[in-house]
């Protein structure tokens, strides 16, 4: 299993010794309950063997998920969508860098390599979300919460998009459908990955890139060249 990768943190100064230790213990906690949701599936696990697995009392589990493994199982999923908006935010090419086709062109890349990086990163995760996701279902309140986290993500998102729109370097569409359009493509080549992992057969064929940014480059080819083969390739 692959480690989980968390929010980061605040920074040090900003935490006193207890904050950072009681930080540390939710980390070891979300990690623990990922590991045991992975190889019990969620019904079969227990908060028991998450404590023992992240070497804490059942108790304290409580103290800081009083939901037990369903809050556990849901503070997984905020920790990787959470993320998300903080890489667009220090990935996402600012105002003066979307003046040139070449300059957004290379600004997104930059950006979707980030994303496909975090994603593969908490691949675990996405897995789970995949085996049980109709939990998801069942709880109306937390499906409108992450929808709305995902729409604040879509947002941040289109900020780039608009300031390029503006500065002609990109057609003028509207910024929040180009922003789900480059998601949706991110989102498909994760997609793509996953269904092989869950393939018991292996007959999944598995999108053939080796690291985020051979990727995010096939993306950006298919978003900002298109698929046609360059000049007039007719007979």
């Amino acid at each position: 299993m692959e480690p989980l990768v968390l929010s980061p943190p605040p920074p040090a100064a900003d935490l006193s010794r207890r904050e950072r230790e009681r930080l540390a213990r939710r980390q070891a906690m979300l990690a623990a309950a990922l590991a045991v949701f992975a190889e019990k599936g969620y019904e079969t696990a227990t908060v028991d063997e998450i404590a023992e697995r992240a070497e804490f009392g059942k108790g304290t589990i409580y103290n800081y998920f009083p939901g037990g493994k369903d809050e556990l199982y849901f503070a997984l999923f905020e920790e990787v969508v959470g993320s998300l908006h903080g890489i667009i935010e220090r990935e996402a090419p600012g105002p003066e860098a979307v003046q040139t086709r070449d300059d957004v062109r290379d600004g997104f890349r930059r950006l979707m390599a980030g994303l496909i990086e975090h994603f593969q990163a908490n691949r675990g995760v996405l897995l789970l979300f995949m085996k049980d996701g109709h939990r998801m279902m069942l709880q109306p309140e937390k499906m409108a919460h992450f929808a709305g986290r995902f729409a604040e993500i879509i947002d941040a998102m289109a900020h780039p998009v608009e300031a390029a729109v503006e500065a002609g370097a990109l057609r003028p569409l509207p910024p929040r459908a180009v922003a789900h359009m480059i998601m949706g493509n991110v989102r498909g080549y994760l997609m793509a990955e996953i269904d092989a992992d869950c393939d018991p057969t292996g007959s999944t064929e598995r999108p053939d890139f080796g690291t985020p940014e051979q990727a995010a480059d096939f993306i950006t080819t298919i978003l900002f060249d298109g698929l046609l083969a360059p000049g007039d390739a007719s007979p």
